[in-house]
């Protein structure tokens, strides 16, 4: 009987055009702010006749946590360091393929049906912009943005006058998602954000000094042993993949 299962499910993998030894598709797990970046870059991947990866996009911190779980990625993408030492605490990540790979700007946006400008600087009025309103950016104890922002909004003295009033996303999309539905008045969120949102404007940027320096290391997940993995990092450093992060906005390391 197990014999004659084995040569049905070779016959009906024929037919399929599939292998029954082939591999899982490679699952590369992503913060969210990636996610029109990696696009293009699995797209030019496959391109070069590779396996497209699946890619899972959301917040560092969920991902980090869902790997902690047991989910099944092979690379890990995220949007600070802190999450990636936090599996690496685990040693849960290969810690020889850790790579700083791209960096990123953080920016107050604004409706782009209300356009304005707002000079970024110690004191400045974040209150009065917010108005009776909301603004939103991700949740500051967890999701990388949101870590980002309150340390911006905490060294230029104006993050206690604006906390109650802020709306926590679960990741920046959906800080992004808040201000573009008309549900805050303000977000801060990453610049490769508002480029990629036709339905945000930027009222500033936040000085490179008023926070952590935005990093996006990737690494392997540890036991990794699929060559694809390997060969897919090392697309994501090479010249084609580092044209498909500048046109999204991205700095490259």
């Amino acid at each position: 009987m197990g014999g004659l299962r084995t040569a049905i499910a070779l016959i009906v993998g024929a037919l399929l055009g599939l292998s029954p030894t082939a591999a899982a598709p490679l699952r590369v797990f992503a913060a969210s702010s990636l996610t029109e970046a990696m696009n293009d870059v699995a797209d030019g991947y496959a391109a070069t006749g590779r396996p497209r990866p699946t890619l899972v996009f959301g917040a560092s911190s969920a991902l980090a946590r869902q790997i902690e779980a047991g989910a099944p990625a092979a690379i890990f993408l995220s949007a600070d360091a802190a999450w990636m030492d936090y599996l690496a605490a685990k040693n849960l990540i290969d810690a020889p393929s850790r790579r700083a790979l791209l960096s990123n700007t953080l920016v107050l946006v604004v409706p782009a049906t209300a356009p304005r400008t707002i000079a970024i600087r110690p004191g400045f009025d974040f209150a009065g912009l917010v108005g009776d309103g909301k603004w939103a950016t991700g949740d500051p104890n967890s999701v990388p943005v949101g870590k980002y922002a309150k340390a911006a909004l905490t060294s230029l003295g104006v993050w206690s006058s604006v906390q109650s009033s802020l709306v926590r996303g679960e990741n920046v999309r959906a800080a992004l998602a808040f201000v573009e539905t008309g549900a805050a008045r303000a977000a801060i969120v990453y610049a490769t954000d508002a480029l990629a949102s036709t339905k945000v404007a930027v009222a500033g940027t936040f000085p490179a000094r008023s926070h952590p320096p935005i990093v996006y290391p990737v690494a392997l997940i540890a036991g990794t042993t699929d060559p694809e993995a390997r060969a897919f990092v090392a697309y994501l450093e090479g010249a084609k993949a580092r044209a498909a992060f500048k046109a999204r906005g991205f700095g490259v390391k």
